[in-house]
C-alpha cells in the first residue's frame, strides 16, 4: 500500500506542474490570449457552440453580455478562472475525442452558476421573489435554442 503513495505524489506533482505551466502560458503567453478567451466569438469558434452563439447574437436577451458573464462564476476572480480552466479543458477533451453530444445540455453546476449570476446582476429586481426557483424556468428566452419571441416549451 505504501508503494502507491510515491506514485500518486509524483502524479499529483506532475499534474500541478502542467496546470501551472498552462496557466502561465495563458496569462503571459501570446498577447491578449486570456482576453480573447473571454469573448463570445472565442466560445463560438468551437463548432458545437455555433447554434448557441447565433441564437444569442441575433435574439438573445443578454446579447450585450459575454458568455462568461452568465456561464462562469463571477463573484471571485480565482473561482472564475478555476472554473474557466475546468470547463475549458472538459470542452477541449470532449471536442477532440469526438464525444460531444449532439444536444448540449447545461450541467447541474452550470445551472447553479447561471442562477447565481442572474441574481447577482438583477439583485434589486429579484430580492422579493423566490430565488430558489431557476430564473430561466420562466424566462425561457434566455435558453439559447428557445429565443423566438413566442417560443415556449
Amino acid at each position: 500500500m505504501s508503494d502507491k503513495k510515491p506514485g500518486r505524489l509524483r502524479f499529483a506533482l506532475l499534474g500541478g506542474t502542467i496546470a501551472l505551466a498552462v496557466a502561465l502560458f495563458v496569462m503571459l503567453g501570446p498577447p491578449q490570449l486570456l482576453a480573447k478567451s473571454e469573448t463570445p466569438e472565442f466560445c463560438a469558434s468551437c463548432h458545437i457552440h455555433e447554434a448557441h452563439y447565433e441564437a444569442w447574437f441575433h435574439q438573445g436577451a443578454h446579447r450585450r453580455q459575454a458568455c462568461v458573464a452568465c456561464h462562469l462564476p463571477n463573484d471571485n476572480v480565482a473561482v472564475h478562472y478555476t472554473w474557466k480552466s475546468i470547463d475549458g479543458m472538459k470542452d477541449l477533451f470532449l471536442f477532440h475525442s469526438g464525444q460531444v453530444p449532439d444536444d448540449i445540455r447545461i450541467t447541474e453546476h452550470g445551472r447553479k452558476v447561471v442562477q447565481a449570476n442572474c441574481i447577482r446582476c438583477h439583485e434589486a429586481a429579484v430580492e422579493m421573489i423566490d430565488q430558489e426557483r431557476n430564473c430561466f424556468d420562466c424566462h425561457r428566452r434566455l435558453i439559447h435554442k428557445r429565443t423566438g419571441s413566442i417560443e415556449t416549451y
